[in-house]
């Protein structure tokens, strides 16, 4: 009678993260920062039709790196999520904290139970009607939650641009003064080496605090290269 193949619990969840991880990253980074305008949000994307920042609700916006295909399906549950959420209560009653939890939830049964985790890295941000009202938080592959303070880096080489961003974000920057700074470090410090990136390779969007409502603003066009001038 042959020996049943055994593998520890702690193998098991080292390779599932050291999996995920470097699934995440060989995408391109994503920023999301405070400005004194709101939450900004800078990814490399050259494409027009799928995007890495995206809509949640009124006043939430949702931004990813990795897979495609696995970060669109959390996208698609939180929206319906916020949906169904200020339908049968009020507009109100939804948050960035109640979607970051579902997210987590979500996430970390995903790597506990399924035989492959998703490789994504989320940020869940809410913006407020000033700075210190903010919200951002980051989840990572196995439902970790981390409470972010003005600005957060995700794929790619998102340690060195977040010790970059250490050094050179101050808060209340402008708009403009943002973007400039994001877009330097994704040239910067991708993973292709130093190079100068396009608005026609960017995806940049903001939740822009003075609107009442549907804060969420895509940047491109001629306002992009003018911020970028």
């Amino acid at each position: 009678m042959s020996v049943p193949f055994y593998v520890s619990p702690e193998q098991i969840t080292k390779d599932k993260a050291d999996f995920a991880r470097k699934g995440i990253a060989r995408g391109r980074s994503v920023i999301v920062l405070q400005v004194a305008e709101g939450i900004l949000f800078v990814a490399e994307n050259p494409s027009r039709a799928l995007h890495k920042v995206s809509e949640i609700y009124d006043r939430i916006a949702f931004a990813a790196v990795g897979k495609y295909n696995e970060f669109e399906n959390l996208r698609v549950a939180g929206v319906r999520l916020a949906d169904m959420r200020g339908y049968a209560y009020d507009r109100r009653d939804v948050n960035c904290r109640s979607l970051a939890n579902a997210y987590a939830q979500t996430l970390g049964a995903i790597f506990t139970e399924a035989q492959k985790p998703y490789e994504v890295e989320i940020v869940v941000a809410e913006v407020g009607t000033s700075l210190d009202e903010d919200q951002i938080y980051r989840l990572t592959f196995d439902g970790s939650v981390a409470d972010e303070h003005g600005y957060v880096a995700m794929g790619g080489q998102a340690e060195a641009i977040t010790n970059a961003l250490a050094a050179d974000w101050r808060e209340g920057m402008t708009l403009d003064s943002g973007i400039k700074l994001a877009v330097d470090l994704l040239g910067r410090l991708g993973a292709e080496g130093e190079r100068r990136l396009e608005p026609n390779q960017l995806e940049v969007a903001i939740l822009d605090r003075t609107r009442p409502r549907r804060t969420f603003q895509r940047i491109n066009g001629a306002r992009l290269k003018e911020a970028l001038a």
